[in-house]
């Protein structure tokens, strides 16, 4: 199973005040090959390209069955993903797949410092193949909930904001919760872990600079390294109880 799986992490100048809205979309195949060679499921939070680029191709490569909003959908469609392979929820559908379950969690995309979203918009209709970055929309935002049988739930974010009646019942063991890059969002933290029950283990996400290659320490712009430790600061702070993880690429982590 892969959530937003992005590896080609082309460089569009976000992470040098050069952001550029007509980059072109490039797969990295040399990238993604070594290191996606099977997965059966790709659960997609929403489509900016940071999250969804390489998704298509990974579908090709694998055969893996996509789950996203409509927007997913039918950008799926026009990269000539079959149909059936796309699967559009939009929350509180409950997947279950024999030994684990997905939970989908209707969830907000977080606001930039001009109460905006970049690249809003939905997908309605089959599109034209997208050329740009600009060309994959943000198109609703998703949480997921990923339950195993005896072992343990991990609550999964794509961006940082929150509907936390969403949330209820929830109670993960593990979330994965997106750092805000901006702080116009109110009491994202304290409304987003009191929503979850303050769950055991939390990992900060959507922190590095995913612009460059892959390698660890995972790069870090100054001023997210800031907001890192601001996060991890207050989360210690908000649910003394959870533990903090920070995590590497390529990593494998137990729970």
């Amino acid at each position: 199973m892969l959530v937003d799986p992005y590896l080609s992490r082309i460089d569009t100048g976000l992470f040098t005040g050069a952001f550029n809205p007509a980059k072109a979309l490039t797969v990295r195949t040399d990238v993604i090959d070594p290191r996606v060679d099977r997965a059966t499921t790709v659960l997609v939070t929403h489509t900016h390209w940071d999250h969804f680029m390489d998704v298509p191709y990974i579908a090709g490569r694998t055969g893996a069955r996509v789950f996203g909003t409509l927007t997913a959908y039918h950008l799926g469609l026009a990269y000539g993903v079959p149909s059936t392979q796309l699967s559009p929820v939009k929350g509180g559908e409950v997947l279950d797949f024999g030994d684990h379950s997905v939970e989908v969690v209707g969830s907000l995309h977080s606001r930039n410092p001009s109460y905006s979203v970049a690249f809003p918009g939905v997908r309605v209709t089959q599109p034209a193949r997208p050329a740009t970055i600009a060309d994959l929309p943000e198109g609703d935002t998703l949480g997921y909930l990923l339950r195993v049988d005896r072992g343990p739930s991990v609550y999964f974010t794509g961006a940082s904001d929150v509907a936390e009646r969403n949330l209820t019942g929830l109670a993960p063991d593990v979330a994965m919760v997106a750092m805000q890059s901006a702080t116009t969002t109110g009491d994202y933290l304290p409304r987003l872990l009191a929503g979850l029950d303050y769950p055991k283990v939390v990992v900060p996400v959507h922190w590095d600079n995913f612009e460059t290659t892959l390698q660890n320490p995972p790069p870090v712009a100054p001023a997210d390294r800031l907001r890192l430790d601001d996060m991890i600061a207050a989360i210690r702070r908000i649910s003394p109880r959870s533990r903090v993880l920070v995590p590497e690429y390529e990593t494998a982590y137990h729970f």
